[in-house]
């Protein structure tokens, strides 16, 4: 193997990649759909959303589906709807982004952080039911990073213990667990769809439900126009004004981009499907690193693959820092980065802060000191050693893919460079969002 780049060889990744890193695809008809709302003066009606949301549920085999302003507002839905309230907990993966969870504090409710499976890095089912108590009202299943979670496992723990099962489909748009798409296994699924996500729209989610109750109550806490809808008697009296206070409708431009990505989705999936497995299979039997998705074979996929990670092994390569690592990838021309999502029960949010100017801390926890860092969470604690990002293939370029593999190899196969001016991991890696910038 040649030098490595970042001691002055020469960079493995030579080629333009063009378009096979460029999300989301933009098209005429996703264009001219836009114009449409726009000329139309239809920005803030709900025709178009109300379309999308059927064609969307019916996608998932669900019936009813809740247009959001965001993947948040959806998650806020979900959650609402699935009856959360004053004193209850829900139980949440620690490594999420914090709008799978943190809504509830806004309800009178608590999180309970588990700890998560060290190969899916979805939530840990043995952990899960662990954390159970009295005030244990649902569990929220994150599909970390297009992986889908354990649903076999996770689904008789939640019914035995009379659970509702809230998914965060925000990572995985399509992807299957044995012949089932992911978001119509729980009570109420929710998915974030603004341009970043594999299935990309604009500013925008969406909840999805088979129970009507809980589609009126995420209706009525945050979509005030559609009021007339309702039918659960119970909500009826109080209909007219959002019992929330919220404004959650989505906006028409976004679904009107959500029912030109439909038509076009089901092929993107299939091409960035190619792309990285592709990937991987060039790099399959490179010491220290295995990549973050269900074994060949298993009926699992990855629907889109959004932010694919790597596994690291550290121990395999001398003990070379995975920050060292990546550092030695960026110089080949890899965009690669150290770490995944920070672990939530670390922050003050979930131990010490008073959002609400209530005299103590929302979510204190029953630790000695009533703070979640004190839980043990082992996993989640150590993940940003052992795991980094890789490229994001969107299209079948294998010449330029191959690249990139060459790249990933020469730096796994050349690691002694790299040990002597090792600094380690830095204390923080990892970040409270997936692009590390906050």
């Amino acid at each position: 193997m040649s030098k490595l780049a970042i001691n002055d060889g020469e960079k493995a990744v030579k080629s333009c990649p063009g378009d096979i890193l460029t999300w989301p695809i933009v098209n005429k008809a996703m264009e001219e759909a836009v114009l449409e709302v726009l000329r139309t003066g239809n920005m803030s009606g709900t025709d178009i959303t109300r379309r999308f949301e059927r064609e969307f549920a019916d996608w998932h085999g669900m019936t009813c589906g809740l247009g959001c302003s965001s993947g948040t507002a959806a998650l806020h839905c979900a959650i609402y709807g699935a009856g959360i309230g004053e004193g209850d907990e829900i139980i949440c993966p620690s490594i999420t982004y914090w709008a799978s969870c943190a809504q509830v504090l806004s309800l009178g409710g608590k999180v309970v952080f588990a700890d998560i499976d060290p190969e899916t890095l979805c939530i840990d089912p043995d952990d899960m039911e662990r954390r159970i108590t009295p005030r244990t009202k649902a569990v929220v299943v994150v599909h970390y990073c297009a992986r889908p979670a354990d649903m076999d496992r996770i689904m008789p723990i939640a019914r035995k213990h009379n659970l509702k099962v809230i998914e965060d489909v925000s990572h995985a748009h399509g992807a299957m667990y044995k012949g089932k798409m992911v978001g119509a296994f729980g009570d109420v699924s929710g998915f974030s769809l603004m341009s970043g996500k594999s299935f990309a729209i604009g500013e925008a989610g969406i909840m999805l439900t088979n129970d009507k109750e809980i589609y009126d109550r995420a209706l009525i806490l945050g979509h005030h126009r559609r009021h007339a809808a309702l039918t659960t008697e119970s909500l009826k009296e109080g209909a007219g004004i959002p019992w929330g206070g919220y404004k959650y409708r989505m906006h028409q431009m976004s679904s009107a981009v959500g029912l030109e990505q439909l038509k076009k989705y089901p092929a993107e999936m299939a091409e960035i499907d190619k792309a990285m497995n592709y990937f991987w299979d060039l790099l399959e039997g490179v010491p220290g690193i295995k990549p973050h998705c269900p074994p060949k074979g298993s009926n699992i996929t990855m629907g889109g693959w959004y932010n694919p990670l790597a596994h690291y092994n550290p121990e395999s390569l001398g003990g070379l820092s995975v920050t060292r690592f990546c550092e030695a990838l960026e110089a080949e021309g890899v965009p690669a980065r150290p770490g995944c999502n920070k672990a939530l029960h670390q922050h003050p949010l979930f131990s010490t802060i008073d959002v609400y100017n209530q005299g103590r801390p929302i979510n204190a926890m029953k630790t000695p000191s009533g703070r979640q860092e004190d839980m043990n969470l082992p996993v989640s604690d150590g993940i940003q050693s052992r795991i980094f990002t890789v490229p994001w293939f969107k299209r079948y370029y294998p010449d330029v893919i191959e690249e990139y593999a060459a790249a990933i190899r020469k730096v796994a196969w050349n690691c002694e460079e790299l040990l002597a001016d090792d600094p380690g991991n830095p204390e923080g890696s990892g970040g409270w969002c997936l692009s590390f910038k906050s």
